[in-house]
């Protein structure tokens, strides 16, 4: 570990080899990667706001950071956290001591002994909402920031300084025709890939065969020229999992040459449950542990020190354009909806009659959840929401859903094995593109006829036919169900006789139905049983760290 003296009262101290970067910015120091934005989106706060600085510096600036402000004797008085969430934060006190970290190793827990504790409620409202694990820490004793919020030190009251319903609430690019429209979200992506090609030598782009990643590679193609080290695309052992002809008919148009590589296969073993690189949230980023584990090893034998992601894209480009799409054209028009070009070109596309979509949007029916069988049933009563989830049912139904989407998508910047070799960089959920898309209408972002209808004029000319007119995702549903159906043996004992179900969160007596070759050909079920084998892994790693003489005598725990 690295200490550097940021003044007499306060230091910086870093792990790892890659180097950490400050930036004063008036009164803040920040720390992280700080990109000036192209044209910064300058709505002035009301001149009474006492935090008008703080704003319209997350409207000049974007990237991954975190910033520090300072009394007059050097004591830290606030911090704040970029709107992205790529940057974790986290405080607490320890004595006269206040920590701010982006990551807490056990060797700190150990020499500090914090007063934390696992907080079962707050783990199972995570479990029956994965959307709450990007919030509250499931632990108490220490506060997370959340993203584009300031927090008073050494305590007070959180101040929010960014939230997504806000931006949406400007719509400054809802009046736009089409191809302007299109043409700022070309260069939004554009500067989000150059921004972040500017923070390594030696980056690769990952590269899927889908829409999203493919935008992304054609902006970096152009960007970077021969700065980008490797295009790798990993492909399934079977054929709804292998989309090597459409990363085929990419390289052509993009004139590159990917690294096509064999999916990593298995099944579920101790190792890989136990292996998951937990921090103080559950490391969702790094489900599959096969395909983590085996990215990371390959670029760090390639010296890659960066790799940017498509991931993102499908909520903030709103896929699939499903009845959602017409529900806010409704919102928008009201009846004069039924005489929007919009209504037949979606029931087209989702082969629904124009009634059926006339009569949901009239309605308005709640979103369905999607339940976790394995748990038992939360009591009746108000469900705890995402912070950025509250207060926006003034909204349409389709932006609600894009909001959920950027609410899930936080997850992707959490620990991963690949975030411990290189960083992992999401472009699609940048500010320059998260920003544009929320101030977008999902009709906009559809063009009132299908899924990412505006990404897809927006690369018309970059990407091939083949991509553009793409109506299929890859699937890899059969994939991770040979990986969990081969690793029941494991993953039964680790969920019927752990530390959720002790804990009374997981109904044995269904688990136990549903952990078998049986149920998982007929219900699958796959996402949710990886989430809770992910959230049993992480309740045991905190264990161990925080109780260590009584996690030692759980036969479970070992």
């Amino acid at each position: 570990m690295t200490i550097r003296e940021l003044n007499p009262n306060c230091w910086l101290g870093r792990w790892g080899a890659r180097p950490v970067k400050l930036t004063t910015v008036g009164p803040w120091s920040l720390i992280g990667d700080v990109l000036d934005r192209r044209k910064p989106n300058l709505d002035d706060p009301p001149i009474f706001s006492p935090w008008s600085y703080e704003k319209k510096l997350f409207a000049r600036v974007w990237g991954r950071f975190v910033g520090l402000s300072f009394g007059p004797r050097g004591a830290l008085t606030a911090v704040l956290r970029d709107p992205s969430g790529s940057l974790e934060c986290l405080t607490w006190n320890t004595g006269a001591l206040t920590l701010v970290s982006s990551h807490v190793p056990p060797w700190l827990v150990t020499a500090l002994r914090p007063d934390w504790r696992i907080d079962f409620e707050r783990v199972s409202a995570a479990l029956h909402d994965p959307l709450l694990t990007s919030g509250m820490p499931l632990l108490t004793g220490l506060t997370s920031v959340l993203p584009g919020s300031l927090q008073p030190l050494p305590s007070g009251e959180p101040v929010v300084l960014w939230r997504p319903d806000w931006i949406a609430a400007r719509r400054n690019a809802a009046s736009l025709p089409e191809d302007a429209a299109a043409a700022m979200l070309c260069s939004a992506v554009e500067e989000a890939v150059e921004g972040f090609l500017g923070l390594s030598d030696n980056p690769a782009v990952e590269i899927s065969g889908g829409l999203d990643s493919s935008l992304v590679a054609a902006s970096a193609r152009s960007e970077s020229r021969e700065q980008v080290r490797c295009w790798m695309n990993a492909y399934g052992p079977d054929r709804s999992a292998d989309e090597r002809h459409y990363v085929a008919d990419l390289a052509e148009h993009l004139s590159i040459t990917p690294d096509y590589i064999a999916r990593a296969t298995g099944v579920v073993t101790p190792a890989l449950l136990q292996s998951m690189p937990h921090g103080i949230r559950p490391a969702l980023a790094g489900l599959d542990g096969l395909h983590d584990a085996d990215w990371a090893s390959r670029f760090r034998r390639a010296g890659v020190e960066a790799v940017l992601t498509g991931k993102g894209g499908d909520s903030l480009f709103i896929q699939p354009a499903n009845t959602l799409v017409y529900q806010d054209v409704w919102h928008s028009l009201g009846w004069r909806a039924l005489g929007s070009p919009a209504l037949p070109r979606l029931s087209r596309w989702t082969e629904r009659s124009v009634w059926s979509l006339v009569s949901e949007a009239i309605r308005r029916p709640p979103p369905t959840r999607n339940q976790n069988a394995l748990l038992r049933p939360l009591p009746s009563g108000d469900r705890a929401q995402h912070p950025w989830m509250t207060d926006i049912d003034h909204l349409a139904p389709g932006k609600v859903y894009q909001i959920a989407g950027l609410v899930n998508a936080l997850q992707f910047h959490g620990r991963s094995l690949q975030s411990e070799a290189v960083d992992v960089l999401h472009p699609l959920l940048a500010m320059p593109v998260v920003e544009l898309c929320l101030s977008l209408s999902t009709p906009a972002l559809t063009c009132g006829r299908r899924d990412r209808g505006l990404a897809r004029l927006a690369f018309t000319d970059r990407l091939p036919k083949s991509i553009l007119d793409r109506r299929s995702k890859g699937e890899m549903t059969a994939f991770y169900g040979h990986m969990i159906a081969g690793g029941l043996d494991v993953l039964r004992p680790w969920l019927l006789d752990g530390r959720l179900a002790e804990e009374g969160l997981i109904d044995r007596d269904r688990a136990s139905v549903l952990l078998t070759p049986e149920s998982l050909i007929w219900r699958g079920g796959y996402v949710e049983i990886m989430l809770t084998a992910a959230f049993e892994g992480w309740v045991r790693h905190w264990e161990a760290i925080l109780s260590p003489s009584e996690a030692e005598f759980r036969p479970e725990s070992r």
